[in-house]
């Protein structure tokens, strides 16, 4: 466990495109990973690390890296005790965790193991209540364990329950400390990073880039303002527009993404006492979400919630935020009633787990697309980064 502050380090060096093409002279690379959010820092990562003796570069088109969903998440480590036994997302989560904490104690990066308790408030919910004790042990959780009433009132003073779920491996985290640690180490092992780089086009290319010797890097990246970077291979982590990026390079539309936002209200100061570790109350299938919660936060804060509403932008973090766009797609591929942000396919269903996808033509076998990293994401990060770095090796032959 830490609890310490943020370490002082040097500031992460962003280079704009425009000035990383005349400081540097070139723009080939062996492998591009366009995202540079959690998932596609922690993938460029593991690529680099498991392949030194290429060239990598991250693209992204904010002026830094985890601006959007790795920047806005509630903080959770999640334990891996909600997801189907031998499912892939119960096997990245307990996985991802286990990484997690260990690069978080390694990197210095502040955390805490504070726990989490999943609680019955009625009679109805105790069977649940069980059957997911059962699936958390199925899927090799560590520590759970089922309380009583005396044992929650022990453990949060202020929470009434008939029984719960004891998690002590869940915790808090900030994503964005990972994300920056993460590209330390991709800095670090050689790799670039170039950010203000929104990728308009993808595309193989007839000519080939100056200073390039022949075809040896066919696939050109080309930016809203008209700059080209040139490689042999692509991996999109686009999160929120994955589904227009893949398009972009041939591929379908489906999966579609549907924005959601969560809403979250904080406790008042002179309440935070009240909570002590996340408290949960036990998920109501009828809904494909954990339900609202507590949460607490590194900076003292206690979160409430979230809801689930419709955001009118993809990156609509406020009330107010519009696209005509974004709502158009929303609204033409609109799931249940209360899903968070989500992938759904052409008849509204949710799309419950990781999609990849190359298209058609001579760019499939340069181009990986993950088009969708299903919550909870950022816990699975780098067992998740271990899937695509391995997946891409074996399509590219790496």
């Amino acid at each position: 466990m830490s609890d310490r502050p943020p370490p002082q380090r040097d500031a992460i060096p962003l280079l704009t495109s425009s000035l990383f093409i005349f400081c540097f002279g070139f723009r080939t690379f062996d492998v591009v990973v366009i995202g540079a959010g959690i998932i596609g820092v922690t993938t460029a990562r593991q690529l680099l690390q498991n392949h030194g003796d290429l060239k990598f570069a991250i693209l992204e088109k904010e002026q830094e890296i985890a601006s959007h969903q790795s920047g806005h998440n509630s903080g959770v480590i999640h334990s891996g005790i909600y997801y189907t036994p031998g499912s892939l997302k119960a096997k990245l989560c307990v996985r991802g965790a286990a990484l997690l904490y260990e690069f978080c104690e390694r990197k210095s990066i502040p955390h805490r193991r504070c726990g989490k308790l999943i609680v019955a408030v009625d009679q109805q919910e105790i069977p649940r209540l069980r059957a997911l004790y059962e699936r958390g042990l199925r899927n090799q959780v560590p520590g759970l364990a089922m309380i009583g009433p005396k044992q929650i009132k022990e453990k949060e003073p202020y929470c009434r329950g008939l029984m719960a779920v004891d998690s002590p491996n869940t915790g808090i985290v900030i994503y964005k400390y990972v994300a920056k640690s993460c590209l330390d180490e991709f800095w670090d092992y050689g790799g670039c990073l170039i950010t203000d780089f929104e990728v308009a086009g993808i595309e193989m290319t007839r000519e080939s880039p100056m200073g390039s010797e022949g075809m040896q890097y066919p696939v050109m990246i080309r930016s809203t303002k008209g700059e080209d970077v040139y490689c042999k291979y692509v991996v999109t982590c686009a999160g929120l527009f994955s589904d227009r990026l893949s398009q972009i390079s041939g591929c379908s539309p489906e999966p579609r993404i549907v924005p959601f936002r969560g809403d979250y209200l904080m406790l008042k100061p002179e309440k935070r006492y009240l909570v002590k570790g996340n408290i949960y109350p036990v998920p109501d299938p009828r809904f494909p979400f954990l339900g609202v919660h507590f949460t607490p936060r590194f900076d003292g804060n206690v979160w409430l919630g979230p809801n689930a509403v419709l955001a009118f932008k993809r990156e609509g973090y406020k009330l107010c935020d519009f696209s005509a766009r974004d709502v158009a797609d929303a609204v033409a591929y609109r799931g249940p009633s209360g899903v968070r942000a989500q992938a759904l396919d052409r008849d509204g269903n949710l799309v419950d787990d990781f999609v990849f996808d190359s298209g058609t033509g001579t760019i499939a076998s340069r181009i990986l697309h993950v088009r969708n990293a299903p919550s909870p994401a950022a816990t699975s990060s780098l067992a998740i980064a271990e899937m695509i770095a391995d997946e891409a090796a074996k399509r590219f032959g790496l």
